[in-house]
């Protein structure tokens, strides 16, 4: 369910993996791959609708055909995460209230903190999580503030349009940094238990 106090997710997840030596998005953590984590994880923080940006060839997985899902293909990757962002906005329906960008290779983002970050809505047009004074993703923008999207160039997403305007950002502490999979050892270290 969508409406102006309503914030959606997009999860991106078109990379191409150069660095993890195969397909990330096929990469899987306890039975499931990272991307259905991430999509869980933002279910559980009750983000709607969650909007998935993937590589063409990505079939969607039948356990999540609902309509809480939006699959979109990005046919370039290769123009780095700014334009899968800009697909995943523009395919957000027109009365969402704010959108939070997740990343597709953290299949770990605690639905406390996600819902923290909703919860701050308010203090700033953008919420970001803040570790060791980093401020990243998972990350809010306000609708009023989505043309920060279209201003985002290459692979940096919108780190660079944060540098640019610290005034916007406001951050919520992460206890600890929500772990990356960017080469399969760290994959492996994901394999203990977790707290979700």
């Amino acid at each position: 369910m969508s409406g102006p106090g309503s914030v959606a997710a997009v999860v991106l997840a078109a990379g191409e993996s150069r660095r993890y030596g195969s397909p990330k998005q096929l990469a899987v953590l306890e039975g499931r791959t990272l991307l259905e984590h991430v999509l869980e994880r933002a279910r559980a923080a009750d983000l709607s609708p969650v909007v998935a940006v993937v590589p063409v060839w990505l079939t969607r997985p039948a356990a999540m055909h609902d309509e809480g899902l939006v699959w979109v293909r990005n046919p370039n990757p290769e123009r780095g995460l700014s334009h899968s962002l800009r697909l995943g906005f523009g395919a957000l329906p027109p009365d969402v209230g704010a959108a939070m960008i997740l990343l597709g290779d953290q299949p770990r983002p605690p639905p406390a903190h996600l819902r923290a970050l909703v919860a701050a809505r308010g203090r700033a047009r953008l919420v970001a999580s803040r570790h060791a004074g980093i401020l990243s993703p998972p990350l809010l923008v306000e609708r009023s503030h989505f043309g920060l999207v279209t201003d985002a160039r290459g692979d940096a997403g919108l780190r660079a349009v944060i540098a640019r305007h610290p005034d916007l950002v406001a951050g919520v502490d992460l206890p600890a940094a929500i772990a990356d999979v960017d080469i399969p050892r760290d994959l492996e270290a994901l394999q203990a238990p977790d707290e979700a």
